[in-house]
């Protein structure tokens, strides 16, 4: 198959191109701004977007987070729409953040939209892939924390701990939805190879822990303590309304769709999947 991968250069597409090419797929990496290769492709893959966890949401950042992923994601609904051979699949990203703060509450694909910044964003963001429903599949991908160790969230995370001071943030009491970066991989193969995979499908893992959860996960997996809370007021101060939106509060969020079609995790728990990257 020709596969065109927007935001190919990035954590996820650098991953996603490899193994793609290595099943025996031609790889185009779409550049910034261009839809040159969709025509013709027989699937499209949407990975852009301004990093949000990149900066503080000042109102300038917190446009270009928006403005990146549905400008994006609106011209190449627009060049399938307008393309003599349309792809076979159109794979969008989305995020977890589609659901908003939700506490403990088990989240599928069912669960409504939040009503906060990045609920917002999500929202538009697969509202402007699901134009094109009618012309091609359509595959919005709402992912959890990829884990792995060149890039992500979790290289932020590990200084702390590295230096004996990590711990869990504010109450610790949050779910993180996570996901190793090769189950993500694979869950982007499979529901490109699988025609009942349509619409939102999360991309997590089927066991999202708590903060403080993931913290004693990660300090056994790098051999380091792991008691060292950071305060919420001190994140808020750092951070702003980022604090928030990204680290004090989650969602607990259930691949519903993915395991009842048939996708089978490798790494379902944290602690495995963690040893997979701090062998």
């Amino acid at each position: 198959m020709n596969v065109a991968i927007a935001g190919g250069t990035g954590f996820l597409g650098r991953a996603l191109g490899r193994a793609l090419a290595g099943d025996g797929h031609s790889i185009v990496v779409l550049k910034r701004g261009s839809t040159d290769g969709v025509d013709g492709s027989d699937v499209v893959v949407n990975l852009a977007g301004e990093s949000i966890a990149g900066r503080r949401w000042s109102t300038a950042h917190k446009r270009r987070i928006l403005d990146s992923r549905i400008d994006t994601t609106r011209r190449l609904a627009d060049a399938i729409s307008g393309a003599s051979r349309p792809p076979r699949v159109f794979v969008s990203a989305s995020a977890v953040g589609y659901y908003g703060p939700r506490g403990d509450e088990a989240v599928t694909e069912e669960t409504p939209a939040g009503r906060d910044f990045m609920a917002t964003v999500c929202v538009r963001w697969e509202s402007e892939a699901m134009r094109v429903a009618e012309r091609t599949r359509v595959v919005c991908l709402r992912s959890g924390l990829v884990l792995e160790r060149d890039g992500g969230a979790l290289p932020p995370m590990l200084p702390p701990f590295w230096f004996g001071v990590g711990g869990p943030v504010g109450s610790g009491r949050q779910y993180w939805s996570w996901i190793q970066r090769d189950d993500w991989v694979a869950l982007v193969r499979w529901a490109i190879a699988t025609p009942a995979a349509t619409g939102s499908i999360n991309a997590t893992a089927p066991n999202p822990v708590t903060n403080r959860e993931f913290a004693r996960a990660l300090g056994r997996a790098m051999h380091r303590p792991s008691f060292v809370p950071a305060p919420a007021f001190a994140l808020r101060l750092l951070l702003g309304e980022m604090a928030d939106a990204l680290v004090l509060t989650g969602q607990r969020v259930m691949p519903a769709k993915a395991e009842r079609l048939g996708f089978v995790f490798r790494y379902p728990e944290l602690d495995a999947a963690l040893a997979s990257i701090f062998p």
